[in-house]
């Protein structure tokens, strides 16, 4: 393919993208920015450009910064494979192994920063930027606890400043402290990427100004215990929908102050409680949302003890009263999920696992849940003083904790 506005990495001006990719990327942009001044369309505008990585690995020296619309960088083949299995294998077998680390179109980070950073400043913001198919890796981590720690300072993708239609898509991205890192999204779409082994996967964080519209769907997540799998703060019109997200992520999915956003029809693996959480922090800004109208549905939940010896030593530091799915927050709605319940152990040891806990707001409706367990649960527990919430159908008699003058319930009929 040869075009003015397609650029292959290993071609450009003799480049040496093999050796620091970010520099080459960044004399990329330079170029596009050069060539691309005219703002009328009669002049040809400003139609942006595609950057081609081939397979092969890249080391990334130099931080690429992207500061343009309408780019898209490429890839042919995510790469992901688990370098955590690699590291907690002894080297002598490591030997025997067909290939030992990430491939396809594969970014080595090897600056303790964001490899990619998506910023500008004025108007309009930023629009329509795309990652597609290639690898970010963060090649190992540091920290006490070693290759486990899911520490080093490196993260995929940072986006800083406003933007609108960004594609993150058919991505893979391993060992990094941060996975993807974005601030102020509108029409966001995260699809169909593997990331996993990271500290946090997908962190859209939003303070003064609210994400909107934005969907993370089709993803293979999986973050570690200090970390999160999926993060989004001050956000409305989020749809979360059918993720696979395992293992070992400090939360599965954690809203705060996220309004008018749904979960559902995801399947969610931990080791810990707090899979699902929705947070209320106070609100000290008028921009920030309540938690609150959001919709959780159709989930499977699949709870129990981290199985593989090198991580048993680790968690996120929550016990099992915290409950797997806990609510802060008004006029939210839990609807007929599904939960797998087997931990092998409980924290504390005398006191029955909480499954879906309201520790704060009103008008919230949980029902038709199922809980599929062998263990003394509480299916629902809706702490004391609080008042105006419907459970039905989501545990029996024995099984709901909460004040029955206050909230309404209707138990699960139970077969004497």
């Amino acid at each position: 393919m040869s075009d003015e506005n397609y650029y292959d990495v290993t071609v450009w001006n003799n480049s040496g993208a093999k050796d620091d990719i970010g520099s080459v990327i960044n004399s990329i942009i330079a170029d596009i920015k050069s060539r691309q001044t005219d703002k009328d369309i009669d002049q040809g505008g400003k139609p942006g450009a595609v950057i081609y990585i081939p397979p092969g690995d890249y080391h990334l020296k130099t931080q690429a910064i992207i500061d343009i619309s309408y780019l898209k960088i490429m890839g042919s083949g995510h790469g992901f494979t688990s370098s955590s299995i690699r590291y907690n294998t002894p080297d002598a077998d490591v030997q025997n192994w067909h290939e030992i680390w990430p491939g396809g179109s594969r970014v080595m980070v090897e600056i303790e920063d964001a490899a990619f950073y998506v910023s500008r400043d004025g108007d309009p913001r930023l629009s329509s930027i795309e990652f597609e198919n290639f690898c970010i890796d963060g090649l190992e981590f540091s920290g006490e606890a070693g290759e486990n720690s899911y520490l080093n300072g490196k993260t995929g993708i940072y986006i800083a400043t406003g933007h609108d239609s960004f594609r993150i898509n058919h991505m893979g991205m391993v060992y990094l402290e941060h996975g993807l890192v974005a601030y102020g999204s509108d029409a966001l779409s995260v699809h169909d990427n593997f990331i996993a082994e990271c500290g946090s996967c997908i962190e859209l964080r939003n303070t003064s100004s609210q994400g909107q519209a934005s969907k993370v769907t089709d993803n293979l997540l999986g973050a570690g215990y200090n970390g999160y799998s999926l993060y989004a703060s001050n956000f409305w019109g989020l749809i979360v929908s059918t993720n696979n997200i395992f293992p070992r992520g400090g939360s599965s999915v954690h809203f705060v102050n996220v309004a008018n956003s749904q979960i559902s029809s995801n399947r969610l693996h931990a080791f810990y409680p707090g899979m699902v959480i929705l947070e209320e922090q106070s609100q000290t800004d008028p921009n920030q949302l309540a938690c609150e109208n959001n919709l959780i549905s159709a989930n499977h939940f699949y709870r129990v003890n981290e199985s593989w010896p090198p991580m048993q030593p680790y968690n996120n530091g929550l016990d099992d009263q915290f409950g797997i799915v806990s609510i802060q927050g008004s006029h939210n709605s839990i609807l007929s999920n599904h939960f797998s319940v087997n931990p092998d152990t409980v924290v504390p040891a005398d006191k029955n696992l909480v499954v879906i806990h309201i520790t704060s707001g009103s008008d919230n409706l949980i029902a038709t849940n199922h809980i599929a367990t062998p263990l003394d649960v509480y299916s629902v527990m809706v702490d004391d003083g609080i008042e105006g919430n419907t459970v039905l159908d989501s545990g029996t008699s024995t099984q709901v904790s909460m004040d029955t003058t206050q909230n309404a319930f209707r138990p699960t009929p139970s077969i004497e």
